[in-house]
């Protein structure tokens, strides 16, 4: 549905209300004009791997549903679409659609990928990521699927040895993927009966558009359920953002300009409330990019948190949850083997830091008459603006537990 927003800055009131017709009669029966928001191969590749981001951010938050959770979903993308190389058609059918990419009928839809991946990983966007699908020797795999697959993506997956050897270097290139930020990606080795792994993993430390002035200083952190915690905090007045209300989800939204045309949106509860789930549930390619089109712009004193977090879990528990239940019984792999094959485990590994430096200072030096201070918890994306791609996603729920 479409939205409009209001800054009231007299009031000192934003607020979301859906767009309502004025005329009467036969217009309030007309259909509201459908608007294309996303045009080209790329944008539509960003709106793809986002919505399926969202939906692995939906499933992994409904296992648990009151802790701190992180996702790279364009990492994840990665490594399963490596995957579908190697699928018969039916099979990669269903994978494409869980990876949604079975709404962009493009031709060239390896290709698109590729090159959005190497846009968001350029230097000045803050990310680097790692996807690699390492598979079993014992399954006498087919060495034209290495080959189509390192042609494509520039990586070629790698047989596993069995044991410790394995491990070692699967961590040692993570590590090295993503510039040593990304370490101990498995903390145990992968099991003897081990078949088909997707692994993948990112790091992000975007710089802001403007900087912070004051930052390291602990504030509270309020708790659903208990005592507040201090953590250390940035803050700046007069700081430029896009913001507004929306009261059907009882959030504040901010947008947050970041370097190289990247920005991290927050959604702000009305109440101290671990139950994001009404906002989980809103997330989609569609509404975030109607948010970056319709929120206005304000000078507000910003407080955030400051953010040094490292996540890890086996996804491969949710993916019966998009839809792939069938698919995990039989993935027909006939391209990597001939005999059956199947995804024993998908590994996730995200690190994340927030540091105060900036671009520029803030223009105006007088106090903001607005305020936004996320001092409780809250819902969090990276969003790539040029291509619209989701980069990363996260629910704080308590910083004070978050650790690298």
């Amino acid at each position: 549905m479409k939205r409009t927003t209001f800054l009231l800055l007299f009031g000192v009131v934003l607020s979301f209300c859906d767009a309502q017709s004025e005329t009467g009669g036969d217009d309030a029966a007309a259909e509201e004009e459908h608007v294309e928001l996303f045009t080209t191969p790329t944008t539509k590749m960003g709106a793809a791997t986002s919505d399926f981001g969202y939906n692995l951010f939906r499933a992994l938050a409904s296992r648990d549903a009151s802790t701190n959770i992180f996702l790279s979903p364009i990492s994840v993308s990665e490594a399963l679409t490596q995957l579908s190389m190697g699928a018969s058609e039916r099979a990669r059918a269903q994978l494409y659609r869980a990876l949604r990419y079975h709404t962009l009928q493009d031709p060239q839809l390896h290709n698109t990928l590729k090159d959005m991946l190497a846009s968001v990983r350029t230097a000045g966007k803050g990310l680097s990521t790692a996807a690699r699908l390492y598979l079993a020797r014992r399954l006498r795999l087919k060495q034209e699927f290495f080959g189509l697959v390192e042609q494509q993506y520039g990586v070629r997956p790698k047989a596993l040895m069995g044991g410790a050897k394995d491990m070692k270097e699967i961590n040692d290139w993570v590590s090295q993927q993503t510039g040593r930020k990304v370490q101990q990606f498995l903390t145990q080795a992968l099991p003897r009966a081990a078949g088909v792994n997707a692994v993948s993993a990112a790091y992000f430390k975007g710089k802001w558009e403007t900087r912070f002035g004051q930052s390291g200083g602990l504030e509270n952190f309020q708790v659903d359920g208990a005592a507040p915690v201090r953590v250390p905090m940035m803050q700046q007045d007069n700081y430029p953002v896009k913001m507004g209300v929306d009261s059907d989800l009882s959030c504040t939204i901010a947008q947050i300009q970041m370097q190289d045309a990247v920005s991290m949106f927050i959604f702000l509860p009305d109440d101290v409330t671990s139950n994001t789930t009404l906002l989980e549930e809103s997330l989609s390619a569609e509404f975030v990019q109607d948010l970056s089109m319709t929120l206005l712009p304000a000078k507000v004193s910003l407080t955030l948190p400051v953010l040094r977090l490292s996540y890890s879990t086996d996804l491969l528990p949710l993916l019966g949850d998009l839809g792939l239940s069938e698919w995990l019984d039989n993935p027909e792999l006939e391209k990597i083997s001939a005999q059956a094959a199947k995804l024993t485990s998908a590994h996730h590994k995200v690190t994340m830091e927030t540091a105060p430096e900036g671009n520029q200072y803030p223009s105006e030096t007088t106090p903001s008459h607005l305020t936004y201070r996320v001092d409780r918890p809250f819902l969090y994306l990276i969003r790539d603006e040029t291509s619209g791609a989701l980069l990363f996603i996260g629910r704080v729920v308590n910083p004070k537990s978050l650790t690298i």
